[in-house]
């Protein structure tokens, strides 16, 4: 193998062949029937369990959003905001969330309680989001955007990293996309929320319906951060309660099968697995394809501001902003699901996004209601290719562990450079017709996939080359390394 994944100490050395042996003690044995049993049992636990993980990504993506549905009620106005200066408090978010995201990530896999370290973050974004709507100029609104976006960069990253620890990748598309219709359904029923609270709390208290958007919202947060304390796993090997131990073992035995290889970060260093993963080329094509299309997607900062060019008041447009992503959600579960039925990734990922681009065409040739408001659907369906998407690079790096959660943050990470792009792309000078701002969503999305294309043949290419080693090693032959972690025999990366 090309990248040797021995211990490098004495102490490493121990700690390695003590789990190896742990391993061989708490391996399990069943029937087919009792495995069908107990596997359907401990399914059903960890999906009960991982469900508050939608719940707080609902509220993660109203947290990160109301400033935008505050636009529309006077924020601006009392803040004394000028010039782009909205558009940066609505940017320097993401700043914050790129620059922890791979710390997070690597803080949560080394210390091996995500169940304490996500209701922590969480409970702390809901206190900082709240904070904003006590601000009263440009200078604390962007300290706490920062903020907001610096203790926000545990969650998603860490949900994604926690779930590709518990499920297979035949079963993880649907997972993620279970976890991503949460901001998916955010973007529906945020806008109605915020359209009841600033239609019916303007003056109470003497305190502005916008200021009362954020005390809510945030309050709400905080709350749930406190349940998800008692609620969250921690990883197969070491989650506290919830689970006997023979469905812990099988939760191990699982993964260990899925890939071939246990699920063990004894046998890499933090540091190697930083390099391994960075120097990762495959890493590098996917992160670029999900950056690419998030700006695209920032669509969704600006989504009120979209319904408000169909011609109807303040309220109305936040209203029809609930039924394209309630749709979306509902095609976000459909081809996840899918996708993991058949085993393909790359044309539920392209063909979303081609529908997208449909989209984008409509809406900058059109300014007719039924058709503009069409074009809506269209671009909020795009979002079942970017959770494939997600779930690709996940089984793209499967093992170590530590690997797949650095890869997992990075990609995440730097797609975030899109949101920050994408919150200029729909300047106000542009509209109400934003043509300029279609056409680099056009742009984005045509770049990505072709970026998908490339990567999708060179997996295919990787694949004929796992298949040759394995025909070799049959015949006990000495082979070449086909990548730089070389997989076990069988092993097949999902195209």
């Amino acid at each position: 193998m090309a990248h040797d994944l021995k211990p490098t100490s004495s102490k490493e050395q121990d700690a390695f062949e003590e789990r190896d042996e742990r391993a061989e003690e708490e391996a399990i044995t069943l029937t087919p029937d009792e495995r069908k049993r107990l596997e359907r049992k401990l399914v059903r636990k960890i999906d009960a369990r991982f469900s508050i993980l939608i719940v707080i990504y609902i509220l993660n993506y109203i947290d990160r959003n109301n400033a935008s549905a505050a636009r529309t009620k006077g924020l601006e106005e009392d803040l004394g905001l000028k010039g782009k200066e909205m558009d940066t408090l609505l940017s320097i978010l993401y700043l914050g969330y790129v620059l922890m995201q791979i710390p997070s990530n690597m803080g949560i896999q080394y210390c091996g309680r995500p169940s304490i370290v996500i209701p922590t973050a969480v409970l702390l974004w809901g206190a900082v989001s709240t904070g904003m709507g006590a601000t009263h100029s440009f200078g604390p609104a962007l300290a706490c955007r920062f903020l907001l976006g610096f203790v926000e960069a545990a969650f998603f990253p860490g949900a994604l990293m926690t779930l590709a620890a518990w499920y297979p990748k035949r079963s993880l598309g649907k997972r993620f996309t279970g976890l991503y219709c949460g901001s998916l359904i955010s973007n529906a029923l945020g806008p109605v929320l915020a359209a009841g609270i600033l239609g019916t709390m303007e003056g109470k208290g003497g305190v502005r319906a916008w200021r009362w958007l954020f005390y809510i919202e945030g309050s709400l947060t905080m709350a749930v951060a406190v349940i998800a304390f008692f609620v969250l796993p921690d990883f197969p090997h070491n989650t506290r309660w919830g689970f006997s131990k023979e469905e812990k073992q099988l939760a191990v035995q699982r993964m260990t099968e899925d890939v071939g290889m246990k699920d063990d970060t004894s046998k890499i260093s933090n540091w190697e697995a930083l390099k391994l993963s960075l120097c990762d080329y495959k890493l590098w094509m996917m992160a670029l394809a999900l950056t690419s299309v998030t700006v695209g997607l920032s669509f969704n900062q600006f989504f009120p501001q979209i319904t408000k060019t169909l011609g109807y008041s303040n309220t109305a447009s936040l209203l029809l902003c609930a039924p394209p992503f309630l749709f979306a959600a509902i095609c976000a579960f459909l081809v996840s699901a899918h996708s993991d039925k058949v085993g393909e990734r790359y044309l539920h990922i392209v063909v979303p996004f081609g529908i997208g681009i449909i989209g984008f065409i409509i809406a900058a040739t059109t300014s007719s209601f039924g058709p503009r408001y069409f074009s809506l659907f269209c671009m909020a369906q795009s979002y079942s290719g970017f959770v494939c998407l997600l779930a690709w690079i996940s089984s793209t790096f499967s093992r170590p562990a530590m690997t797949r959660s650095i890869s997992l943050a990075f990609a995440n990470a730097l797609s975030q450079l899109g949101n920050i792009a994408g919150a200029y792309c729909f300047d106000k000078r542009w509209g109400p017709s934003y043509t300029r701002s279609w056409a680099i969503c056009i742009a984005t999305f045509a770049f990505s996939i072709f970026v998908c294309t490339l990567h999708r043949l060179n997996l295919a290419r990787l694949n004929r080359k796992l298949a040759a080693r394995d025909e070799v090693e049959a015949h006990g032959k000495e082979h070449a390394a086909v990548d730089a972690l070389d997989y076990p025999a069988g092993f097949r990366y999902m195209l």
